[in-house]
């Protein structure tokens, strides 16, 4: 392995790219597609699982309402869907992971998302439920084709995970973007956005409470190069610069996932146990720190020599000096503890895991997650079930 480990600007050789590879023609479907949803407008996604006749699970919470998401799919010709409302605060199983800790969260800058809790409760779901293969598909995703989904669907057959980049507008860090401005080179991953999970696999990992949590959850499989990319979506826009404290709250799951997969890269043929051996030494994490230290402020300073700088430039910039700031706070310590206590939360997952072969149903499997407030419906369709007593 090489002395210093640097920011790398792209992982594709940890991928598979199967994106233009014939698959053999499969009789099996998906059992559901889950939506982790917290924004209104979900009819690009009902309409996609009506047309497939893929059942929906949208797991619903802040500007996702479970009435009017439920009104959407029962006006959408051959749609069915669970939604569910997931409370703030929601704890899966009651199982505290270790990855969780306070001190991680003021690393994260007190960064409050529902996105892993919602992740990890669609995979016990689908244990509880008897379902093999699941897509998850974030709600700012659009212009996914059924081909897409069906390809998924053939892949499960043969990989425990499978994912898509979002290309089209980059999903990356407030960093990378700002890499990008500046004019540096920089790639994207496959991410949770659209990622399929066979979840009767023996040993489905979970999703850790931390920016970059999708890299955490098919970390194995990027270590060994296995990892298929089923090809590319499209992600809705956003400014990354319009709240510099976004750079903040990134910055620590930022730290971790390039820190780590930057060690896979360097390591080609190593076992992971090799590989987090050295991820849970302080050497590791004091060189990449250094990297990525020089590597902000190398950006910050490129954008500063730009001859006309624009307004997202300068939006640009004071995000950079965000994160430096945050940046300050961790240390190489810190990210050993999250290593450590991240493989510690993973093996008590697996025993966490509602055990394969479980068939409950609808009801049953809410009763055992204990969530309340959910509505199963259809086009056409009574709504056959609110369990919420009022």
């Amino acid at each position: 392995m090489s002395h210093r480990i640097h920011h790398v600007a792209s992982h594709a050789s940890l991928l598979r790219d199967v994106s233009s590879v014939s698959l053999s023609p499969t009789n099996s479907r998906l059992d559901a597609i889950v939506v982790p949803a917290s924004r209104p407008n979900l009819q690009r996604l009902i309409s996609l699982s009506a047309v497939l006749s893929v059942p929906l699970v949208v797991l619903c919470s802040h500007q996702a309402k479970r009435e009017k998401v439920a009104e959407r799919v029962e006006a959408t010709l051959g749609a069915r869907a669970l939604v569910v409302d997931v409370p703030r605060g929601y704890q899966l199983l009651r199982h505290h992971h270790e990855t969780s800790a306070q001190s991680f969260w003021t690393a994260s800058a007190e960064r409050t998302s529902d996105l892993s809790t919602k992740r990890n409760l669609g995979l016990v779901l689908a244990r509880l439920r008897g379902w093999e293969k699941i897509l998850f598909v974030d709600d700012d995703i659009h212009q996914l084709s059924p081909r897409d989904v069906s390809r998924f669907s053939g892949l499960l057959d043969r990989h425990p995970v499978a994912a898509m980049a979002s290309s089209y507008f980059q999903d990356n860090s407030v960093v990378c973007h700002a890499r990008r401005l500046a004019g540096r080179r920089q790639d994207i991953f496959v991410s949770g956005a659209v990622l399929g999970v066979n979840t009767q696999h023996p040993a489905v990992s979970f999703f850790p409470d931390v920016y970059n949590e999708d890299w955490f959850f098919f970390a194995q499989h990027a270590a060994a190069r296995s990892l298929p990319k089923v090809g590319e979506a499209r992600q809705d826009e956003y400014d990354p610069y319009a709240d510099p404290q976004r750079a903040a709250r990134e910055e620590f799951g930022d730290v971790l996932a390039e820190g780590l997969y930057a060690l896979f890269n360097d390591t080609p043929g190593w076992e992971l146990k090799d590989q987090l051996k050295v991820a849970e030494s302080r050497h590791h994490w004091r060189l990449f720190m250094e990297d990525r230290h020089a590597m902000i402020w190398e950006t910050f300073h490129r954008l500063s020599a730009a001859r006309y700088a624009t307004k997202e430039q300068a939006s640009a910039q004071k995000s950079l000096l965000t994160a430096l700031d945050q940046l300050a706070m961790i240390t190489p310590e810190l990210c050993v503890d999250f290593i450590e206590q991240w493989r510690v939360d993973d093996e008590r997952w697996q025993k966490v895991m509602p055990p394969r072969g479980s068939v409950l149903s609808e009801r049953e499997a809410m009763d055992h997650l204990e969530l309340t407030d959910w509505i199963s419906c259809g086009y056409g369709a009574e709504r056959r079930l609110l369990s919420a007593v009022k």
